[in-house]
């Protein structure tokens, strides 16, 4: 029998040789954890449809922070979940707002994780949208006066970064001439520039009790079948000045992904979401895959794709693992 010159196998014998000829690695610096921030105190709230995942008050966010610290995790992204809601959504931009106040305590006692705002309405509006209602349906020109003055009073309170999840149309220069205005030209804007409508966002909406009372998203967040459109939304944050792109979902939207990479020279982040989380995460305790490896598979598929960044509810679970 005659054998091919070429033999791929030659490469995967061993495993000291695939770890030197691997392609796509995932190491610490790639990793952003979510925190979900509540008032009270002494406040650790596991999430029903996201096990082992939790909800913090300030004071226990703090010892949340310094065990990702002390895993090696760069930065951590905060979402709020405030006192009491309205319908524009006030406890986004207040000065003693929740994330407000959990960003000015974390930066006293962890100085050296990097501190992204999620910027939306959703979690602070009485209606659960993403913005002012006007007539049953989101106003986004009066929305992206909401969103500028959250994004100020976030960087007034000590974010490194901000990151507008909202989905209106032009939010990205808004944001950009307001921060610009009030002196934090130098705080960068990591736009969710391709965010699609997905249902794998279930388990967040517990998480952030941001459930719309009426209606869905599905007028401001993309349609999961459009790829072309991805592209023109990204290039118009970029024209606006976004400083990282975020695709959102990550794993069903790999292909997004790609595309993105390739066409912009930005970093690209990816959300993995609380609904591949809670998958991953309700499969492994009935037995039906291995957590881990199925995890790990799954984040390096993201980075192949081409995420450079990759926010995940799993990112202290992959940094012991790494």
């Amino acid at each position: 029998m005659h054998f091919p010159i070429v033999r791929p196998r030659r490469l995967r014998r061993t495993e000291s040789i695939r770890r030197m000829v691997r392609e796509t690695r995932v190491t610490r610096d790639n990793l952003i954890l979510p925190a979900f921030v509540v008032p009270g105190e002494g406040v650790a709230e596991e999430i029903g449809s996201m096990p082992g995942f939790f909800r913090f008050s300030v004071d226990r966010l703090v010892e949340e922070a310094r065990e990702a610290r002390d895993l090696g995790l760069p930065a951590m992204l905060l979402f709020g979940i405030p006192e009491s809601k309205d319908p524009l959504g006030s406890g986004a931009y207040a000065a003693d707002g929740i994330v407000q106040r959990a960003m000015r305590r974390l930066k006293e006692t962890v100085p050296e994780m990097l501190l992204f705002g999620d910027v939306c309405m959703c979690e602070y509006t009485s209606h659960g949208h993403c913005g002012e209602l006007v007539d049953g349906e989101v106003a986004n020109d009066r929305t992206l006066e909401l969103l500028a003055r959250a994004a100020v009073s976030q960087a007034r309170a000590g974010a490194d970064l901000v990151a507008p999840s909202d989905m209106m149309d032009g939010r990205v220069g808004a944001i950009r001439s307001a921060l610009d205005d009030a002196g934090f030209e130098q705080v960068p804007i990591m736009s969710y520039a391709a965010k699609y409508a997905s249902g794998f966002y279930g388990p967040f909406r517990e998480a952030a009790e941001s459930t719309p009372s009426t209606g869905d998203r599905r007028g401001y967040q993309m349609d999961p079948a459009n790829l072309r459109e991805a592209l023109k939304e990204v290039a118009l944050d970029v024209s606006e000045g976004a400083d990282i792109l975020m695709v959102k979902p990550a794993m069903p939207y790999l292909d997004v992904i790609a595309r993105v990479r390739e066409a912009f020279e930005l970093p690209v982040a990816a959300y993995h979401v609380s609904g591949e989380y809670s998958m991953l995460k309700a499969a492994a305790r009935n037995g039906w895959l291995d957590e881990k490896r199925c995890v790990l598979e799954s984040i390096t598929a993201i980075r192949r794709a081409g995420a450079d960044m990759i926010i995940t509810y799993y990112a202290k679970d992959l940094a012991r693992w790494l």
